[in-house]
């Protein structure tokens, strides 16, 4: 009953609070539409249509022998967590839960190895870390280096210690073969094996594939949508002033600049927009670095929210995936402070000393890339959409 009361409170409150700034609500509502309509649905899109195919034809199954004697003995996940883990990293949030709940449903992965595998396997695009925090944000693109490295080694560090989740839980069947000259022949006829069972022609995957990557980009517009109103009505009740005082007494504590502290509150719920506000708050840049990074291993509670939803489609637990984040957070941190000085970068310098210099000059090409994918994205959004409706009013009809 109290859980209930506080929930109907906190929506009752939303809805008052959209009244009282009506143009503060359309506002966030116009950006969080616009962030999914011209980047987030043209940048997953692909990915998830390409993940679909790939589980269909067999590619995961071939995938999954060839990492079986990696994944198993590091992660105690089947050698299809490899899979996961590397379209998790191309294509960022949330893939990882999308793919790892689909290995789940096809009965390649038990409900504790899904739910390990995607509490480390939901990454932050390297375009995104590059592109727009390193070049747009800090105007270094070499410090890129920094914020992917600890990112990626950060997760890792997740999925070892998610290991011990349920440890005593059942687990899929041990690949039998391990030996290297058999491993890859083994992986070709699994591949094959996997491809006859599927028996459906290639139109009727490929439509598949569309409408149900279309489905859950949907419902991810609608998390970014809500998570975007959310902050700003926040934002206008002043309700940031008991959690700005806890980060400036928490930041003063480890020797931080304090006014990092209003920085991180937007970071809480969206990494873009918490990103850009500590890359321009006056202070250390290894103090900005180590933030930043700590904000993509945490991921906001946007994300958060989006892979929650996911993983519960499939009765999938997200407390895994929620503790991750802590871990994923203080473990990026920690390597954000190592790389920063293993690589020497110079605080009045826009590059690395002397090694990673190169990697500025490609500053320029970053940019451009960038607006060229925001101006195809709309685009590209429009027309999807489009076949999908015609898919859904296709699937109607033969009802």
């Amino acid at each position: 009953m109290f859980k209930t009361y506080i929930l109907a409170i906190c929506a009752f409150g939303l809805a008052g609070t959209m009244i009282t700034y009506p143009q503060v609500s359309l506002d966030a509502s116009i950006r969080g539409l616009k962030l999914w309509w011209d980047v987030v649905f043209p940048s997953l899109m692909p990915f998830f249509i390409l993940s679909e195919l790939m589980i269909a034809f067999g590619l995961v199954s071939f995938m999954g022998v060839l990492f079986e004697p990696i994944m198993r003995p590091l992660f105690r996940i089947p050698g299809v967590g490899g899979f996961v883990f590397v379209m998790g990293i191309v294509s960022g949030f949330p893939a990882g839960a999308k793919i790892s709940t689909r290995l789940y449903e096809e009965k390649k992965l038990t409900k504790t190895e899904a739910e390990r595998l995607a509490s480390f396997t939901n990454f932050s695009n390297p375009l995104f870390i590059f592109g727009v925090i390193a070049t747009g944000f800090f105007h270094q693109a070499s410090l890129g280096i920094i914020f992917a490295l600890s990112h990626y080694l950060g997760n890792l560090i997740v999925g070892f210690f998610m290991r011990f989740y349920k440890s005593n839980e059942e687990t899929t069947e041990t690949r039998s073969s391990t030996k290297k000259t058999f491993i890859l022949f083994k992986a070709f006829q699994t591949m094959h094996e996997e491809r006859l069972r599927q028996q459906k022609p290639f139109g009727k995957l490929l439509g598949d594939a569309v409408h149900n990557s279309v489905t859950t980009l949907l419902m991810i517009g609608g998390f970014i949508i809500l998570f975007s109103v959310l902050n700003q009505m926040l934002m206008q009740i002043h309700w940031d002033s008991v959690i700005q005082l806890i980060l400036h007494n928490g930041l003063h504590l480890i020797h931080f600049s304090p006014e990092f502290g209003k920085a991180i509150i937007p970071g809480l719920f969206e990494i873009t927009i918490g990103a850009r506000q500590i890359s321009e708050v006056s202070g250390p840049l290894i103090q900005k670095v180590i933030l930043v990074s700590m904000i993509l291993g945490f991921c906001g509670f946007s994300i958060q929210a989006q892979v929650m939803s996911i993983l519960s489609e499939a009765n999938l637990s997200a407390k895994p995936f929620l503790i991750g984040r802590l871990i994923h957070a203080l473990s990026s941190g920690i390597f954000a402070f190592i790389l920063f000085h293993f690589f020497e970068v110079n605080e009045s310098e826009p590059s690395f000393i002397p090694t990673l210099d190169v990697l500025s000059a490609t500053q320029t090409t970053l940019i451009q890339v960038s607006d060229h994918v925001l101006q195809a994205g709309s685009l590209f959004t429009l027309i999807t959409l489009i076949i999908f409706i015609l898919l859904r009013t296709k699937i109607h009809l033969n009802k």
